[in-house]
């Protein structure tokens, strides 16, 4: 029973900053990312607009605001910032080590407005879905050059198509971390709006051990 409550309340507030409302319980705890090229610049940020099939739309920043190592390979703190309703401002951020074509993820904090960071347990960070895609250009196919028109400016980009037909993503060597421009799937799409020069950590204080109980306090008494 404290599992289920652990992925229940995990799925509902990932699923959140992620900008969707498809949550199920049991799902891993992993948030979704852009799915590009990884570039591993500290500072360098981004912010899009992503919107699903039914019009929802959510803005989220994704950010690379540290670097360490982990078993003797480079680790990256990637930070993701979303307004989620009544909710207010949620951070979250994982330290993950790219390779080639994705990453492993060693740590996972998380922090809701007004609350202290909490961390989330190991068996939190594992589960039945991929590990995050840090490199897609091998499951792609290269269609070609294409400008892209966004609010943050006119890009020069590669647009991939997904072997499988799912997706559509336009990268620019001028935009990171991950080089996403725009992305469109068949469920949802994200644009970018703004892109961040000198991202910082936002997560404040001290993490404490992930609590469900706390987690659904927070999340249905936001302002207490």
């Amino acid at each position: 029973m404290k599992n289920l409550k652990i992925a229940v309340a995990c799925a509902f507030c990932w699923t959140i900053l992620a900008g969707s409302a498809s949550a199920q319980m049991g799902m891993s705890m992993r948030p979704a990312m852009p799915a590009g090229v990884f570039t591993g610049t500290v500072g360098s940020g981004a912010q899009y607009e992503s919107t699903t099939s039914d019009g929802a739309k959510t803005t989220i920043e994704f950010a690379v605001v540290g670097k360490e190592a982990v078993n003797g390979k480079d680790a990256y703190w990637l930070e993701w910032t979303a307004t989620a309703g009544h909710m207010g401002e949620m951070v979250m951020k994982v330290l993950i080590t790219p390779d080639s074509t994705s990453g492993a993820t060693s740590r996972m904090i998380m922090q809701m407005a007004g609350r202290p960071p909490m961390e989330m347990p190991s068996q939190s960070r594992t589960g039945s879905q991929p590990a995050p895609k840090m490199d897609i250009r091998g499951e792609s196919e290269d269609v070609g050059k294409e400008s892209v028109t966004t609010p943050a400016g006119t890009f020069v980009c590669e647009h991939y198509r997904a072997k499988d037909g799912s997706s559509d993503t336009w990268i620019s060597t001028q935009v990171a971390p991950f080089g996403v421009v725009k992305t469109q799937g068949k469920n949802s799409s994200m644009l970018l709006i703004k892109q961040v020069t000198d991202a910082r950590d936002k997560i404040v204080g001290t993490p404490v051990p992930f609590s469900p109980q706390m987690m659904m306090q927070q999340m249905q008494s936001p302002n207490q």
